[in-house]
């Protein structure tokens, strides 16, 4: 099992984290928001958090709640990623989910993807990425030169994933507001092929006409159905789940099943250190590559 944290980042830093937040800067922006993981203490304390910080996520109740203003910051901003000779360019903002529209910490899988895709033969590259939010692993396989088929349920994020794509120089990604496993269905009975799969899904979701997705439930079944939509001589695909309830092993177990003569299968976790040598476990995945090397 690999263990993984994301070392190129200039714009992103996890400062400290403990007491369930976490203390990060994006950009000259720095953020206090809530992290259920970080079950430790803090190093640093309270004041020294907030004399720091531009703003805090505040809840109001389980799913959304306020932010707490200390210091004047633009509501959004860009932040930017070196990935090879491309840079990526994110637009962030402060939603009232708690979420900036980025997940740092899936710089690791954007390397993975980058590098997967510049090592395979083929003159076209195709890559589907499923649950894809605001379009970080799109831009990562779009930079590598993959077209790229970007599918997320909800329409504000797919238009937040065209900014991303057009902030950073990078229009082959072609962006569709559907239900991820409706979406795959058509896909294999249109007999459509990709070079690589991407797959992020949340624990509990809803598609735009209602659809109801649980992950322990219905990610068995979608593992099963995109396995056939990979090309069969060269191929990656990438599974990354944040859910408190899953391990290494069961994503591992779930990608026997759907590549049962697969030799190249890697489970890990990913973490982001702070500056005080706390690691915060921000997911599990699992990776299946095949080349013609």
């Amino acid at each position: 099992m690999e263990l993984l944290f994301p070392k190129n980042w200039i714009e992103y830093e996890l400062i400290d984290s403990g007491y369930f937040e976490k203390l990060e800067r994006f950009g000259s922006n720095i953020l206090i928001r809530p992290e259920p993981q970080a079950v430790w203490d803090k190093h640093l304390s309270n004041q020294e958090w907030e004399s720091m910080a531009h703003v805090k996520f505040v809840p109001q109740s389980s799913n959304s709640g306020i932010w707490k203003k200390f210091r004047n910051m633009p509501d959004q901003w860009n932040i930017n990623y070196k990935l090879g000779d491309k840079t990526l360019t994110f637009r962030l903002g402060l939603t009232s989910f708690k979420h900036v529209g980025l997940f740092p910490e899936q710089a690791v899988n954007w390397d993975f993807i980058n590098e997967s895709i510049k090592g395979f033969k083929a003159k076209e590259i195709k890559v589907l990425n499923l649950f894809a939010y605001t379009g970080a692993s799109s831009l990562a396989a779009s930079a590598a030169g993959a077209t790229v088929t970007h599918v997320d349920s909800v329409k504000q994020v797919v238009n937040w994933a065209r900014d991303n794509g057009t902030a950073s120089g990078l229009e082959n990604i072609r962006l569709i507001v559907d239900d991820a496993v409706k979406f795959v269905k058509r896909e294999l009975r249109r007999g459509s092929k990709y070079h690589g799969i991407i797959l992020d899904p949340p624990a509990f979701g809803h598609g735009p006409e209602g659809e109801n997705w649980k992950l322990e439930r219905d990610i068995n079944s979608l593992l099963k159905d995109v396995a056939q939509l990979l090309e069969p001589e060269e191929h990656f695909l990438i599974l990354n789940t944040y859910s408190l309830g899953f391990s290494s092993l069961i994503v591992e177990n779930l990608a026997k099943c759907a590549f049962p003569d697969s030799k190249n299968i890697t489970t890990g976790e990913i973490y982001l250190p702070d500056r005080f040598g706390k690691n915060l476990p921000l997911g599990v995945f699992v990776k299946v590559l095949k080349t013609t090397i």
